[in-house]
């Protein structure tokens, strides 16, 4: 959800409840109220993710008959451009989104708002039982997302202060550990509640290394990784992945995706413990509690757009990392693209399921990617559960010092969920006048297909940096294995410009490699996606043949319409 807002509003919604009634219509429908009900204690529902709720009280007949029963509406938002980066930049800063997933724990919701404040509300009524104000600084973070909190119970069932906790990351990189019962700081934890993660980091500025994303929580241990600034400069802070103790914020591991074989690179600092530039995980973290592993999406090394420089330190980017929960040592990886320089970092939670083939029941993860891709891996190997191909992929268009990979994986099943190329055949426009602004650009960019290499001149990337699939994990319906996924269709132009020639103030400054880059959609002279419609799909996969079930077409370009009158 994008936050906007009409001028003169005061407040902007956070969150929205509905019910449904028999009230809500002139017609009647009979509602079973003796149906299971069901919490929502992480933010994938399970540990594993995966969306699905035994829930079953709102059904295809009734839904048209939901009504607001109540709204929550938070202070914490920003308009676009409303407020200006404090840093070395001085540039407008982009519009807050609320992006949180509450869980529901014991008859209370818990969530976090743009600003990381965390709430409590009376899940019935949407009234306030408290609020945690962490009090971070607004205009020194470019990105102002929180996707939601984490629970923790005593496992010996006591009651007392903090036996249960509510766990948060802040975008000025801190782990805060709550009383979930009144909000309070729980003073064992680190220091009076709080850790600081950018302690062990190499000097960096706020707003390059934020956690946007809820820990995941294994037996005792947080799990917490980060959002890093990876396309601003070499030195970024490093990727690192911590487990810290839930009750005393003590460090118990951590993991820095460094190659196998390679020491760390630490710097002159003696307070620095972790190496920069490492690949970060600012997505969503899953555990597999009965095998004790935990599973890490993880994003790109520096920079997004030139590898040149990496000397491969990617080996772990763009992939599905399995960790030792107790130890943090790596149990297997799987790399959905090689030497990434499209921002294809594998955005979303791994969603772990159960797979049935000749009737045995493999322990499976399903990763979706930016490239509309869809893996599905036996969870305690990685192994693929459908053949994965290395296939050749465009080499033209490189920019010198860059040497992209000769092949890319592809599953073979399931296919894939976004085209591999855009044509000038693909164009959708309103008028003859904004089809030729679209064919005139597609025609002067460089356009291969996936995985063309960014150039000088500019290159088509499509799927996206946005994707295919984003950060909105698959729903799988446990009981017919299907999962259900957000694909999004928009071309994107991506240019890279020789360093002497850059703006520092630039969509991506990556300061220490040869070449600046700039990123946007590829837009009609009306404003509107040259792709165009639909913007994105619901797709249903049958997760046991890989076959597609069913494709609808989900939003609209309404809002890019221009208004006349």
């Amino acid at each position: 959800m994008t936050d906007e807002q009409q001028p003169g509003l005061k407040l902007l919604m956070s969150l929205v409840v509905l019910i449904c009634t028999a009230a809500c219509s002139d017609r009647s429908v009979e509602i079973d109220y003796s149906g299971p009900t069901d919490d929502w204690i992480t933010y994938g529902k399970a540990a594993g993710g995966g969306h699905y709720s035994r829930a079953n009280q709102i059904t295809p007949e009734n839904v048209a008959y939901l009504e607001q029963a109540w709204i929550y509406e938070s202070p914490d938002f920003r308009l676009e451009g409303a407020e200006t980066y404090d840093g070395p930049q001085a540039v407008p800063l982009p519009a807050s989104s609320f992006q949180a997933t509450p869980i529901l724990v014991d008859d209370t919701l818990y969530f976090c708002t743009p600003y990381n404040r965390v709430v409590a509300l009376d899940p019935g009524t949407g009234e306030e039982k408290w609020n945690y104000d962490p009090k971070i600084k607004p205009n020194k973070e470019f990105l102002t997302n929180c996707r939601g909190v984490s629970s923790w119970k005593d496992p010996s069932g006591a009651t007392s202060v903090c036996s249960h906790r509510i766990l948060t990351g802040t975008l000025d990189g801190r782990l805060i550990a709550l009383d979930a019962a009144s909000g309070e700081l729980c003073e064992g934890f680190g220091d009076h509640g709080e850790v600081n993660l950018n302690e062990g980091l190499n000097p960096h500025l706020q707003g390059e290394y934020s956690v946007t994303s809820p820990p995941a929580i294994l037996d005792n241990k947080a799990i917490v990784g980060a959002l890093v600034a990876d396309s601003t400069r070499i030195d970024i802070p490093s990727g690192v992945v911590r487990a810290y103790d839930v009750v005393s914020g003590e460090l118990v591991w951590f993991w820095d995706s460094i190659p196998p074989g390679r020491e760390p690179q630490l710097g002159l600092s003696d307070d620095q413990n972790y190496q920069a530039g490492t690949s970060n995980v600012w997505s969503i973290i899953s555990v597999d509690r009965d095998r004790n592993l935990v599973f890490l999406p993880t994003g790109n090394t520096f920079a997004d757009y030139y590898g040149g420089d990496r000397d491969g330190l990617d080996y772990y980017s763009s992939s599905v990392v399995a960790l030792d929960g107790g130890t943090g040592e790596v149990v297997w990886h799987f790399q959905m693209v090689h030497h990434d320089i499209w921002d294809y970092d594998t955005p979303s939670q791994p969603t772990l399921y159960d797979f049935e083939r000749d009737g045995e029941i493999i322990p499976a993860l399903a990763q979706p990617t930016k490239m509309g891709h869809l893996f599905l891996l036996n969870r305690e190997t990685g192994e693929p559960l459908f053949p994965v191909e290395e296939r050749p992929v465009p080499q033209g268009g490189a920019v010198p010092g860059e040497a992209p990979s000769p092949t890319q994986p592809f599953p073979t099943i399931p296919a894939p969920l976004h085209p591999q190329r855009f044509t000038k055949d693909d164009i959708r426009a309103l008028t003859p006048w904004d089809r030729a602004s679209c064919e005139e650009q597609l025609a002067s960019l460089h356009n291969e297909g996936i995985f063309t290499p960014p150039s000088l001149r500019g290159s088509v990337v499509y799927p996206s940096p946005l994707g295919g699939n984003n950060w909105g994990a698959p729903a799988v319906d446990p009981i017919r294995n299907i999962a259900i996924l957000n694909t999004t269709f928009v071309a994107f132009v991506v240019k890279l410009t020789e360093r002497a020639a850059c703006e520092e103030s630039g969509d991506f400054r990556q300061i220490g490699s040869p070449y600046c880059a700039s990123t946007e959609p590829m837009m009609s002279s009306f404003g509107i996606p040259c792709s165009g419609a639909p913007i994105s799909t619901l797709v249903a996969i049958d997760l046991n043949s890989g076959e597609k079930r069913w494709e609808v077409p989900l939003g609209t370009l309404e809002d890019f319409f221009p208004v006349i009158g």
